[in-house]
């Protein structure tokens, strides 16, 4: 696997990966979007079929216990997010299933997840999905992030969600564990190129993307990882934590201690996740993710600080090894 290839493809044609060890929950019955309503940060209930949204699952002292995408398909809600987390939230969702029409089920066995992404996406999806059930090339170009619909690939079911984790123009394609070889084949044949994690990652960093596990964790609140803009409705109804969001948002003016930011580093060298980050002799937090990004000139990271020093320009320093290299935070995304 020519790593440098699918970097490129991602860029000029398209890249696949393969994401199957998402963890995903199905979300059955009438009560379905109400319930996820009162449960999540975000507005589920004016979910309507084939649309979704970002949202984060949080405890009642408002950390987080997951970030996960949702999908709206209809009949079911699927939501995606991190395998490490999934058992637990699937637990948590279930023990507050009263009389709710609600059934839970995990499908993270079941179904692997491929990704592709890059702007030759729309024309080779639209390829490999059967007709008349799948989206064409110009409506899959026209679809905004998380736009979902059910096709047929050698006629088993394939969900394709638009996504924009890894780029601009992206694809998570949801299909039978059985056919998910197959289904991967005949994208390559159409001139999809194939690339590993660390390239996915690369892509994920230039985006600008927090990923749960790395970039935030059960400690983050979401105001810190800045995902509040995407995660948050600010006219809902109650759910767990919302007081803890309220006042940071109202009483503090949305100050918080700390907040995740994008940095540029100087020279050649990547930091490791938790590489200290300083500014002049103070410790002003630390690294998150960091690689080197050819699109963006050099190396990048992004590193969890504290509030004094989260404005793009802010001179820092990143200790890595034994040496303090000098870097400078950025706005994001970097790509």
């Amino acid at each position: 696997m020519d790593d440098q290839a699918a970097y490129r493809a991602a860029a000029e044609g398209a890249a696949l990966f393969d994401d199957s060890t998402r963890g995903k929950i199905a979300v059955a019955g009438g009560d379905r979007r109400t319930y996820l309503h009162a449960m999540l940060t975000n507005d589920i209930a004016a979910l309507a079929p084939g649309t979704g949204c970002y949202a984060a699952y949080l405890t009642p002292q408002g950390r987080m216990m997951a970030d996960m995408r949702v999908l709206e398909l209809g009949d079911l809600v699927l939501l995606d997010l991190n395998e490490t987390v999934a058992r637990t939230v699937l637990q948590k969702l279930d023990q507050f299933v009263f009389s709710e029409d609600v059934q839970l089920g995990d499908l993270g066995g079941a179904f692997s997840k491929l990704t592709l992404v890059g702007p030759a996406a729309p024309r080779i999806l639209a390829g490999v999905v059967e007709a008349p059930a799948g989206p064409s090339e110009t409506e899959l170009a026209g679809w905004p992030e998380f736009r979902n619909a059910r096709a047929s690939f050698r006629g088993e079911m394939l969900l394709v969600a638009a996504s924009r984790e890894l780029g601009a123009t992206g694809f998570d394609l949801y299909i039978d564990r059985g056919q998910a070889a197959p289904l991967q084949s005949a994208l390559v044949g159409a001139g999809a190129v194939p690339g590993d994690a660390d390239t996915a990652d690369l892509l994920r960093i230039e985006a600008g993307r927090p990923s749960f596990g790395a970039d935030m964790d059960t400690e983050t609140i979401p105001l810190e990882a800045g995902i509040e803009a995407r995660a948050i409705s600010l006219t809902k109804g109650c759910y767990p934590g919302q007081e803890v969001i309220i006042r940071v948002l109202h009483r503090g003016q949305g100050r918080v201690a700390r907040r995740l930011v994008g940095v540029r580093v100087e020279g050649d060298a990547v930091p490791a996740r938790g590489d200290k980050v300083q500014a002049g002799d103070r410790d002003a937090g630390r690294v998150t993710s960091a690689v080197r990004s050819p699109r963006a000139g050099g190396v990048i990271a992004l590193a969890m600080v504290h509030r004094d020093f989260v404005q793009p320009g802010t001179v820092l320093s990143v200790r890595h090894g034994d040496q303090d290299v000098r870097a400078t935070v950025a706005p994001l995304p970097f790509v």
